[in-house]
């Protein structure tokens, strides 16, 4: 007997390409299984004339797909992980991380071949707090502006000029074979990536029984490992939704390493640290690290950085 299986999802041709990708892979393990694809657009996808800090972060991209799935219309939705905020609803539960691919962030320009090659003023587009804080950390005479949009849409913007280059996750230009459309690109090498990028969040609702199956096998464990130790991260030094913050952790031989930065948007200020353990005593590293920045000066730090962080979008007071 064949059973039904609802995913929930943004339609975003990258959150489209996604659903669809798992779909694939569930209906490949599990024969009996019907997977059913809900579209949806969420808050985040509507509001593009503001950044996401500005209308309460990336939980506007995941909230749709929450209330679809405690309303009975779906089973299960898909996220990219770094949009998925560290709380989930009560009957709910991020169940599975599928293995986490290339997190590189891309360097993108029609007219110069490099990040280095860039000339003082130029225009980069963006709408990643922790991107613009490495950004202007390393390179303070760059001018950084907002970038919303789907990807093709952030494609357009950057050969109509309108930005001298633009930075993206490679790993959804990759899965949409969009990279070539752009003249020159390559890998910022400089750049920790957020919690969570390149690897996909499976949400279910927490007592659906075939759903949790599901997710199970989906699951990849050291993916799931290390990106909940970010998480952990995130959770633990409080860093509101107009925070930049970066922070990865990685498995190499057996060792766990997970490093951090927190800063200032402008990237006059950086606190950047790491720790590294052995896996099986490494569950509490994400908290540990929290813990040692929080003890240098960590909540200070990012209270400056909300503070000052959107000027440029406030009403002065007459």
């Amino acid at each position: 007997m064949t059973k039904e299986l609802i995913i929930a999802t943004r339609q975003s041709q990258l959150a489209l390409w996604q659903a669809y990708h798992v779909k694939e892979l569930i209906e490949k393990k599990f024969s009996d299984i019907k997977v059913i694809i809900n579209k949806m657009t969420s808050k985040g996808d509507k509001i593009l004339n503001k950044p996401l800090a500005l209308i309460g972060g990336k939980g506007h991209f995941t909230k749709e797909l929450e209330d679809a799935m405690l309303a009975s219309q779906a089973h299960m939705a898909v996220h990219s992980l770094k949009d998925v905020p560290t709380f989930i609803p009560e009957g709910l539960e991020l169940a599975a991380i599928t293995k986490r691919q290339d997190q590189s962030d891309l360097f993108l320009s029609q007219k110069y071949k490099s990040f280095d090659e860039l000339p003082s003023g130029a225009i980069v587009g963006t709408t990643s707090l922790r991107r613009k804080m490495q950004i202007l950390h390393k390179r303070p005479d760059l001018f950084v502006k907002d970038l919303r949009g789907n990807v093709n849409t952030r494609l357009r913007k950057l050969k109509e000029g309108e930005y001298d280059a633009i930075i993206l996750a490679y790993i959804g230009l990759k899965r949409l074979n969009l990279i070539d459309e752009v003249n020159y690109s390559h890998k910022l090498d400089f750049m920790i990536p957020p919690m969570g990028q390149a690897a996909l969040g499976i949400e279910i609702v927490k007592e659906n029984s075939l759903a949790k199956e599901v997710a199970a096998a989906l699951n990849d464990e050291d993916t799931f490992f290390c990106t909940t130790l970010e998480r952990d991260f995130l959770k633990a030094i409080e860093a509101g939704c107009s925070s930049p913050v970066a922070v990865n952790a990685s498995i190499i031989g057996e060792e766990v390493v997970i490093k951090a930065l927190i800063g200032t948007v402008d990237g006059k200020k950086i606190m950047k640290k790491a720790l590294q353990a052995k896996k099986e005593k490494a569950k509490e590293l994400g908290v540990k690290l929290a813990q040692l920045m929080l003890e240098s000066g960590a909540k200070e730090l990012l209270k400056e950085a909300e503070e000052n962080v959107f000027k440029e979008y406030r009403v002065p007071r007459l």
